[in-house]
């Protein structure tokens, strides 16, 4: 095994007893064994990388040619001072505080009073559950460990509604994925606080099969927060995550995510969520960095009365492609949705928008809105909207719009005026075209994501 950790960057250093290569089923076995996992779970693996071998990938994604799948880590732990979640900051290693400080995590902790979960490369590291959570039956786990602790309850949830012949990818995360979420809400409880979680990509020709499997009962509600990031190496790496969200009946879910990956990083998401009868499921998206994205998330509305809302935000920089997907599926009567797309897009490169509204013969007076919305920095970046839509019954109302545009000269030059730099003013007016997203995010979140904001509109002029 390799055990050369020398690309590892300072202040982030970790020593590493395991790093497995090779996409095999030596290596499957591996990580099956390594994560304590029932042989259920080691045949799932090995039926998922039989068929990432066989599956095709689709025509439209970005080239991804330049990734080696024989030369990434597909498996990385660190050593046993490390490994095991802690269940106090006070256990948390020093540098490890110290990433999660620059994010603001441990002060959204205390602010909200919630709890945050950890991860760095295929360990987690941290985890904390409110005592007072706990009396309520509440699960906020590593999922490596429900699976172990409440083997029933995954099995009848784990890559359901992500099946491994979806595609080729998650037909590979299937067989190498390793640690993240599993959070179950019993039946009548309301959480108000958030949900945190953050994990870091930590080597460099690196993937990240993280899987998020988040299932609220019957009348509950839960809010829930990812932050994702990588630092910058020289090879390809690649994210492939799963998201898989069941919303029970009269229920209410928020999702949250921030992902912001380095330039040398493929990110490849699929996140779909099952909304039964009256209930809301609400995703906020955000997608900064990464050489390609590939976001792919999904809403089922299945019931009557179930109501979707998608609002996500993607900013393309130089060699940059983000290509991102938005689903939703009506099935039943009176269902709803809302999907706003903000994207951004400068210094010629591509954000792509692929909007898909389906609504079934049962889904009568069902009504779907979309829109998007395209800011073009300069004159040589490209953003394509590529809508489909498919209806199936004559009782419906269907709206699509699309907006492309540059920054307004008018609103320019009245903030120079002001005695604002171009940039200070090109970053005032992109911030008032993302407002309606951020405005959605608890504030530690927004005046971060703003900050970034700023930092992607440096050198922006000319």
């Amino acid at each position: 095994m390799n055990k050369d950790n020398s690309f590892l960057d300072s202040p982030d250093k970790v020593l590493y007893d395991i790093f497995l290569k090779w996409l095999n089923e030596e290596t499957i076995k591996k990580i099956s064994f390594d994560l304590e996992e029932p042989k259920r779970m080691l045949n799932h693996r090995l039926e998922c990388l039989k068929i990432f071998h066989e599956i095709k990938k689709p025509d439209f994604w970005p080239d991804i040619s330049s990734i080696d799948f024989d030369n990434l880590v597909y498996y990385a732990k660190p050593k046993k001072w490390f490994t095991w979640a802690a269940d106090s900051r006070d256990k948390v290693p020093q540098n490890i505080k110290n990433i999660f400080q620059r994010l603001n995590i441990p002060e959204a902790e205390q602010q909200f009073l919630a709890w945050v979960g950890g991860q760095f490369d295929s360990s987690v590291v941290y985890h904390k559950l409110k005592e007072k959570r706990q009396k309520s039956w509440i699960i906020f786990d590593d999922i490596s460990v429900a699976i172990r602790e409440h083997p029933d309850l995954v099995k009848k949830y784990f890559m359901k509604l992500v099946p491994s012949t979806d595609h080729q990818f998650s037909a590979l995360h299937g067989a190498v994925w390793s640690w993240w979420t599993f959070v179950y809400i019993p039946e009548w409880i309301q959480i108000t606080d958030p949900l945190q979680a953050y994990f870091r990509m930590n080597t460099y020709e690196w993937w990240q099969f993280e899987h998020t499997l988040i299932v609220l009962e019957d009348s509950t509600s839960c809010s829930y927060i990812e932050w994702c990031s990588a630092p910058k190496y020289d090879k390809r790496s690649l994210h492939a995550g799963c998201v898989e969200i069941f919303v029970g009946k009269n229920s209410s879910m928020r999702y949250t995510s921030v992902e912001n990956w380095s330039l040398n990083t493929f990110n490849l998401n699929t996140k779909r969520a099952l909304v039964e009868k009256n209930s809301h499921m609400e995703r906020i998206g955000w997608n900064l960095g990464s050489w390609a994205t590939m976001l792919y998330p999904c809403s089922i509305l299945k019931w009557d009365n179930s109501t979707s809302d998608n609002l996500s935000l993607v900013v393309a920089s130089a060699n940059q492609h983000q290509d991102v997907w938005t689903k939703v599926i009506h099935i039943w009567k009176n269902t709803s949705s809302n999907t706003i797309s903000k994207s951004i897009s400068k210094s010629g490169w591509v954000n792509t928008y692929r909007g898909l509204v389906q609504i079934q013969k049962t889904a009568e007076n069902a009504v779907a809105s979309t829109r998007c919305d395209a800011l073009l920095l300069d004159e040589i970046s490209v953003s394509d909207t590529i809508p489909s839509i498919k209806i199936k019954t004559d009782n419906a109302t269907v709206s699509h719009e699309a907006t492309a545009g540059k920054i307004d000269e008018n609103q320019l030059f009245y903030l120079m005026s002001r005695w604002l730099s171009e940039e200070k003013a090109m970053t005032m007016i992109v911030n008032g075209f993302i407002s309606s997203i951020t405005k959605e995010l608890p504030l530690e979140y927004a005046w971060e994501l703003n900050h970034l904001i700023q930092l992607e509109m440096e050198n922006s002029i000319g």
